[in-house]
C-alpha cells in the first residue's frame, strides 16, 4: 500500500466514493439503525450499504453497537474520529449548497 501523499488524499481515501460521505452526514445528529440509515440515503442499496458501513467501522469512523435484546437491534453512530471528519464536511456542504443551480447545470 503506497503512502498519503498530502492531507487531501488521506481524507479522500477514507470518504471516497457516493455513499461515505452521506452516511456520516446522516449520523451527523446522532446514532441510527440500520434501516433508519437506508431509509435516510436515498437510492443506496442494501448490500452498498453493509459494504460501506464496514468500511467506515474499520477505518475507526463508525460505530456499531450491538444490543443483546429481542429483536436484536444495532445502531450505528460516529466516533470522535467520524465526528471530526464532520466538522470537515461542513463548509463543503455550504459550498454545493450555495451553488446548486450551477452544478445542476453543468451536471
Amino acid at each position: 500500500m503506497r503512502p498519503y501523499t498530502c492531507g487531501l488524499d488521506a481524507a479522500a481515501d477514507v470518504i471516497g466514493g457516493k455513499w461515505k460521505p452521506r452516511i456520516l452526514w446522516a449520523l451527523h445528529h446522532g446514532p441510527m439503525r440500520f434501516g433508519e440509515l437506508r431509509r435516510e440515503i436515498a437510492g443506496v442499496t442494501e448490500k452498498m450499504l453493509i459494504q460501506q458501513l464496514r468500511e467506515l467501522e474499520s477505518r475507526d469512523i463508525v460505530h456499531r453497537e450491538v444490543f443483546h435484546q429481542v429483536p436484536p437491534k444495532v445502531e450505528y453512530s460516529l466516533t470522535e474520529l467520524g465526528m471530526s471528519l464532520n466538522v470537515a464536511l461542513i463548509p463543503l456542504d455550504t459550498w454545493g449548497a450555495e451553488h446548486l443551480a450551477e452544478l445542476e447545470s453543468t451536471r
